[in-house]
């Protein structure tokens, strides 16, 4: 039989209570089905008997007693530990990326009578390709590490550098720790893993035809994990201090770790580039998280000006930005890789959030947080559960209306998104003016806002010069999230680049004020003023929420206010030289990104011994250029790339 459940009360008929601490009980061979987008609420205990079921595909909420159960038993009355009796249900598995999903919240259950299995459904993009790892987190207390072999149909083993480990990200010493035994355990903790995945031997988006599944959900389209929630009350409130403390990074996270890795060769961080291309606080006050529970985790309140509107504890005075969802790797027309999916979000000084705005958390997503400073912060993980798949209304503190109407202190951002033929997002970059932010390449890492493109990323835009365009001195800043003055920079042009014009087929705008879209259709922001673009041979159009518009050429201008003219800058007579040397964390390898108008390329890669070690001649523009180099060897590298016109780029890589 199945019910759509609202609360408690419904529950008469369901078979006999057989104790004072379980007050919801489902008995041997019931069905209990608790519908998408319903609440079920149970101010006690829970228990299943025998092959009794509740079947979730919606949300569930326990808050016990200080006498209440959380159990699954045997018709014997013994605890039943081979789950299938509490699931939460993928609702759409062959859409897992837009599904929606069940979810339980367990609240006041002692640890000793937590006991309850509960087998959570699951799928996920695959994160890589070839020897990658598994971005996740495992919501299970005392998990043997073994099951996940099982429930994955994947053999995982102990042995580091084999791609068939279990990592641990440590967050004190910037390392992945690999599980030693596989009869160890999990701990309640909001642990960050890696599942290795050798020559692609785990694909979390394709579970195997023969793949055991706990009905109604088809055969093999889900993977289903088992074992024990994670309390509330176990997982302590997390300090967050002295992250990356125990490590040397070196110059662009050129050291190596205790297990002789290179540091940039697995941590990537996108946030301090205020002094080169990476500053040396390079990994830094890097924090990385998974969520320990079945509910969703709601981070869009955690800075310092936010959290004053609400009361769950977490208020992080110097939190830079978060990076969440791991993202995934797909393959260009012209051969080469980008990542999709991966998401930015930074904050300015008042704690309004620019980029990607949202940051819910999923049940066995990771997320990874970048504090400015060392100074101690908390993060409660308790207090931010959430069954909604939407971020929080702003309290009554943090008035955006308030701030709108004044004009004092709104943040303005203009997000332009990357399409495909097919009109899906292939990458997206953003521009941010606030009245606080400055023009220009940013020297200060207690202020920017601003967060770097990687050699994943199909579209992103350069530093600009205090008159507009280029900034000819630091042409190798390409960025996701672009920041600059609303006032001495208001109607100046930033550039915006794609190096794929053939893949890139049209530019979407997204527009928000202080983290919240304006009205579809609309151009004008609170103060009448608006963002425009303008391509290369172009006129001057304004950017409108919601427009797709058709991708004309490699170079885009970008502005915020109206110019009162449309004449290039004095230094934008003739565009740079736009070929970068960038590190591409999807195939964990540096590549040449070519100007658009380069034609033929002749690279020469050097020791710094002066010993020529690649050498490449007219390789072709179309397509990134590899810098096949030995993982296994700690070096630096001068790269010398000439273009067939004879223009050059000269530049470093230190690994």
């Amino acid at each position: 039989m199945r019910k759509s459940l609202f609360a408690i009360g419904l529950l008469a008929a369901i078979n006999s209570v057989q104790a004072q601490d379980v007050l919801l009980h489902i008995d041997d061979a019931a069905t209990t089905y608790v519908s998408e987008g319903t609440l079920l609420y149970a101010g006690g205990g829970l228990q299943t008997r025998g092959t009794g079921i509740m079947d979730v595909h919606g949300n569930v909420m326990v808050e016990g007693t200080s006498t209440a159960a959380f159990r699954t038993i045997t018709t014997a009355g013994g605890a039943k530990t081979d789950g299938g009796n509490i699931v939460l249900r993928l609702n759409t598995p062959a859409s897992f990326a837009t599904s929606t999903y069940g979810q339980l919240y367990v609240n006041g259950i002692s640890a000793a009578n937590l006991t309850g299995i509960v087998s959570k459904e699951y799928r996920t993009a695959r994160h890589g390709n070839g020897n990658y790892f598994q971005q996740i987190a495992i919501p299970f207390a005392g998990k043997a590490y073994s099951t996940l072999s099982t429930e994955l149909a994947k053999a995982f083993g102990t042995t580091r550098f084999t791609q068939n480990e279990i990592l641990t990200w440590n967050n004190a010493a910037a390392v992945s720790n690999h599980v030693t035994n596989l009869a160890n355990t999990t701990a309640a903790a909001p642990t960050y893993y890696m599942l290795g995945s050798k020559n692609n031997n785990l694909d979390l988006s394709a579970p195997p035809a023969n793949l055991p599944t706990i009905a109604p959900t088809a055969t093999g389209s889900v993977f289903t994990l088992s074992g024990t929630p994670v309390r509330a009350e176990d997982l302590a409130t997390v300090t967050l201090q002295g992250g990356g403390a125990s490590a040397t990074f070196g110059v662009n996270g050129s050291g190596t770790n205790q297990y002789g890795e290179l540091y940039s060769s697995y941590l990537q961080d996108q946030f301090d580039r205020t002094n080169g291309y990476f500053s040396l606080t390079y990994g830094k006050n890097i924090y990385q998280f998974g969520n320990p529970y079945f509910t969703n985790l709601d981070l869009s309140r955690i800075a310092y000006a936010e959290a004053a509107a609400v009361t769950d504890g977490n208020a992080i005075s110097n939190l830079w930005g978060v990076k969440y969802t791991a993202g995934t790797v797909a393959t260009q027309a012209n051969g080469s890789t980008f990542t999709t999916g991966a998401q930015i979000q930074t904050y300015d000084l008042t704690g309004v959030p620019v980029g990607d705005t949202g940051l819910v958390i999923q049940p066995m997503q990771t997320f990874v947080l970048k504090l400015r400073d060392n100074t101690p912060q908390t993060l409660n993980f308790s207090t931010l559960r959430r069954f909604s798949s939407s971020v929080r209304d702003a309290g009554i503190n943090y008035s955006v209306t308030a701030a709108k109407n004044t004009n004092v202190g709104t943040v303005k951002q203009l997000g332009v998104i990357a399409l495909d033929a097919a009109g899906k997002e292939i990458g997206r970059t953003y521009y941010v003016v606030t009245p606080n932010a400055t023009t220009g390449h940013q020297t200060s890492a207690s202020t920017t806002i601003q967060a770097s493109a990687t050699g994943g990323d199909v579209i992103g835009t350069f530093e600009e010069s205090l008159n507009g365009g280029y900034d000819y001195n630091n042409t190798n800043y390409w960025l996701y999230i672009n920041e600059a003055n609303e006032v001495n920079f208001k109607g100046k042009n930033v550039k915006l680049v794609t190096y794929s014009p053939t893949v890139v087929k049209s530019y979407k705008f997204e527009i928000k004020e202080n983290a919240e879209p304006i009205a579809d259709g609309a151009h004008a922001l609170s103060a009448g003023i608006g963002f425009y673009y303008k391509t290369s041979s172009g006129t001057l159009q304004q950017a409108v929420q919601g427009a797709v518009i058709p991708v004309a050429g490699t170079e885009y201008d970008l502005y915020y206010g109206e110019p009162s003219n449309i004449v290039l800058a004095t230094n934008d007579t003739k565009a740079p030289i736009r070929t970068l040397v960038v590190y591409n964390p999807a195939i964990d390898n540096y590549i040449v990104r070519f100007d658009p108008s380069w034609k033929k390329a002749d690279i020469e890669v050097y020791d710094m011994s002066g010993k020529l070690v690649i050498s490449k001649k007219d390789a072709e523009t179309s397509k990134d250029f590899v810098i096949e180099l030995d993982k296994n060897i700690k070096n630096s590298y001068v790269v010398k790339v000439v273009s067939s016109t004879g223009d050059v780029v000269n530049t470093k890589i230190l690994k």
